[in-house]
Parts: structure tokens; C-alpha cells; sequence
């Protein structure tokens, strides 16, 4: 495994982390001791970053990520998750969105709990983008002034904000003292918008950690979950990619991991999958350096979709 160092936080991380939202079952079902042998394999070979969120199946990923934990030395890897954005029946999109320091606070006691550590290397703010931005406010003032406190009381070491949006992510990484940022969907095959914000992280210190390098399934073989936002037309499109893709000799998902990982500026980009021998070839993916012809032809083809702002609206 490949390591770079996150920012200024001192931790050096994998290229490659794994992200547990999978365990939660979001996108299919799983198998939860799979699951479990997931984030072993993923450890036993070298990745050390492990990214979740209560948000993920309502509770479910931190549930199973705790029991998976419980046999690994705590030192063997870092750990983050979430806050803010909870799994409310009723609400918008299925979720209650509150970056107040009383739903934060609670919020990180109970994942502690969960996942069986004393404390988390990282905690962000999950997704304060939706509802009309109405929350914006109140997660970068009191939601950042709570998670300082949070690691002056040693609950967390670092902190930072987890959303989708670049147009905000511009804003954020010049004006708010975070100190890690982690994206979804903006480095990928398809989209190298995460690039616009990588020259103001470095000179601010800020780790920068990319997340759904397969596009939440849409650059996969099987395609993206029902809720995700694409059109047939759409599904077309990454159809043709995933094709030509076999035709020479490899599949998307191996081109889509190289892609991501190869880019030096990017510290870590995290993936999910409850499957192990997914991860594991994941990972052995991740060590390859990518054809950067078929990068480019792959590339080609995903131009209709290229930079696409997917509006995730009620599937938040």
C-alpha cells in the first residue's frame, strides 16, 4: 500500500480507504459477516483510513463497522464519521438535517458507542447542502465551534465538513476553518471538478479526502442504485463506457480506481463495498498505474455526463 500525508494533520493516510457506507446497505443488500470480512481484508492489506456515518442504514454501517472493529488494534487504522444528518421517517427526503452543539454532541456520543472506540480521529459536518441550504449557517458557526470544542475535550482530533456541491465547496475552503474536506463524486472518470479547490486546500493546509470514485455505482457494471438521479439517456451513456471498457481488455471499475488513486494532489479517495473480495481487488487495483490512453478514450465517451451536477434532492 501507498501512503500520503492528509493536509496538516500529520496522519499519513492509504491511497485507497474504505468507506463503510456499504455496511448501512445503501446501495443493495448485504450480508453483514461479509461485511465484517470486508474491513478486515481492507486492513490486512494496508488501507488504514475508514470513513462512516450514522446516517448510513440508520445506524446500521456504524453497527457492523463496530463489531468489525472489535478484533483490530485501535492503532491499526483512523477513523472517521458524521454529523448533522440523521435518519428521521417523515422529513425531508428521509432525513432531519441539525447542526445544533445539543444534536452534535449527542450525535458523537452515540457514535462512539456504536463503534466501540473512545474517540474518532475525524468528524464532519454531513451533507449541509440540502433543504435549501437553510442549514449552511448554522453548521459553520455553531457546528464548527461545537466540534472544536469536541476535540479540545479529546472526543476528536480533527474536523471538517463531508457535502457534494463545488459552488459551496469553493466558499467553504477559502473562508471556513475547517481542517479536512471530504468530497463525493468530483474526481471520478467523469467529473475533475475537485481539482478547481485543490491549490486553496494545499495552501491552507486543508486534507483533502475523495469519496465515490465509481460515481455512487453509475461507472460500474451493474449500474447505480434506483434512487440515484440519472436518466436513460444517462444510463446509456456510462453503458457504452463500461463496454468499451471490456472490449480492451478491463473494466471500469479497475480504470475508474487507477484514475482516482494516480492523482498525487489527492491524498486518498475513499470506496465501498460489503463484498471482501470487491475490496480486494479494489486494492490491488489501486497499486496499478493507469493507461492513460484509455483513460482518455474512456473519457471521450463520458462527455455527455462530464462535470454533471446531479441534483440527489429527495434521495438525500
Amino acid at each position: 500500500m501507498k501512503y500520503r500525508k492528509l493536509g496538516a494533520t500529520g496522519l499519513d493516510v492509504s491511497i485507497l480507504s474504505y468507506g463503510a457506507s456499504a455496511l448501512g446497505g445503501v446501495f443493495s443488500e448485504i450480508n453483514e459477516d461479509d461485511g465484517i470480512q470486508a474491513v478486515h481484508t481492507a486492513l490486512d492489506m494496508g488501507v488504514n483510513y475508514i470513513d462512516v456515518s450514522p446516517a448510513y442504514g440508520d445506524k446500521k454501517a456504524e453497527t457492523v463497522l463496530g463489531r468489525a472493529l472489535k478484533t483490530r488494534k485501535r492503532e491499526e487504522y483512523y477513523l472517521s464519521t458524521k454529523a448533522g444528518k440523521f435518519c428521521t421517517p417523515g422529513a425531508y427526503g428521509g432525513h432531519l438535517f441539525d447542526y445544533s452543539e445539543a444534536a452534535i454532541r449527542k450525535s458523537v456520543d452515540e457514535s462512539l458507542g456504536r463503534l466501540g472506540v473512545e474517540h474518532v480521529d475525524v468528524v464532519y459536518l454531513h451533507d449541509i447542502e440540502y433543504d435549501g441550504r437553510s442549514h449552511v449557517d448554522q453548521a459553520v458557526g455553531e457546528g464548527i465551534e461545537t466540534l472544536k470544542a469536541l476535540k479540545s475535550e479529546g472526543k476528536i482530533r480533527f474536523y471538517g465538513l463531508s457535502t457534494y456541491p463545488m459552488d459551496l465547496w469553493k466558499t467553504v475552503a477559502e473562508s471556513v476553518d475547517i481542517e479536512v474536506a471530504m468530497t463525493h463524486s468530483h474526481y471520478c472518470l467523469s467529473d475533475t471538478q475537485l481539482l478547481d479547490i485543490v491549490d486553496t486546500c494545499d495552501r491552507r493546509g486543508i486534507g483533502l479526502i475523495n469519496s465515490s470514485p465509481l460515481l455512487m455505482g453509475v461507472l460500474t457494471s451493474r449500474g447505480p442504485a434506483d434512487w440515484f438521479p440519472i436518466t436513460e439517456e444517462e444510463r446509456e451513456v456510462a453503458q457504452k463506457a463500461v463496454n468499451f471498457c471490456l472490449e480492451n481488455g478491463t473494466t471500469i471499475e479497475k480504470l475508474s480506481i487507477q484514475y482516482a488513486v494516480a492523482n498525487e494532489r489527492i491524498p486518498t479517495t475513499l470506496t465501498s463495498s460489503s463484498n471482501p473480495g470487491r475490496i480486494r481487488q479494489s486494492i490491488e487495483n489501486a497499486l496499478i498505474e493507469p493507461d492513460l490512453g484509455l483513460v482518455g478514450e474512456v473519457q471521450d465517451i463520458l462527455k455527455p455526463i462530464l462535470n454533471r451536477d446531479w441534483n440527489f434532492g429527495e434521495t438525500c
